[in-house]
């Protein structure tokens, strides 16, 4: 077991999707906490990933409150499987001031900030939004409450945002193990971890729904 890692009462499996794209993901501009929806290529692309996971049994399914994962989470349903739950801790980092903005402009606005990876939230906390240990402590919140109510052998369905799955591998794995891993999560892409009292193991990272179609 990696060291700061989260330590799991229950053995199950958790599928972690990445929203499909939205028209602000193509400008690149900062979504944060601003509820952006699926475009239609991101409804495709969660037409792919249900098509992909058509032949999961998942006994439990959550998603972010924000439009854009829960949709993702509604497509790869399809309306069969477990009712879709709605949990905000799941959202996306919020960006306060940033959002709305592409990082150009951030940087245009900010100078402080050139020169810093726009694509690392550990390295700043945006004005009116919040850090990247404080997006962890609500991820790890509602990791534990899916651990306590998890029975041995469940298959856990969960559609979020590309923060929180940075702060998802954070405390399932540790620092130094999510680190090392060093990914860039696309939109509509799947994770899954099985997790146990041995600890987390990473086995898909990052996998388009898209990769296995025709």
């Amino acid at each position: 077991m990696h060291d700061g890692a989260f330590r799991f009462d229950h053995t199950f499996e958790l599928v972690v999707l990445r929203h499909g794209r939205t028209a602000w993901n193509q400008t690149g501009r900062f979504q944060g906490h601003s509820d952006i929806p699926l475009d239609e290529t991101g409804r495709a692309q969660a037409a792919d990933l249900r098509t992909y996971l058509a032949h999961e049994d998942f006994t439990r399914a959550v998603a972010s409150d924000l439009s854009r994962a829960s949709e993702t989470a509604s497509i790869v349903l399809g309306g069969t499987g477990p009712s879709l739950e709605l949990d905000a801790r799941w959202r996306e980092m919020r960006f306060g001031v940033w959002e709305g903005l592409t990082w150009t402009q951030i940087v245009e606005r900010y100078p402080e900030l050139t020169g810093r990876p726009a694509m690392s939230p550990r390295f700043y906390t945006p004005e009116g939004g919040e850090s990247f240990e404080e997006l962890c402590a609500r991820v790890r919140d509602a990791l534990h409450d899916i651990d306590a109510d998890a029975s041995d052998g469940e298959h856990v369905l969960v559609a979020t945002h590309a923060g929180p799955l940075h702060a998802l591998l954070r405390v399932a794995l540790g620092e130094p193990a999510a680190d090392a891993l060093r990914v860039r999560f696309d939109p509509a892409t799947v994770t899954r971890l099985e997790l146990s009292p041995g600890g987390a193991r990473v086995l898909e990272l990052n996998r388009s729904g898209a990769a296995s179609l025709p």
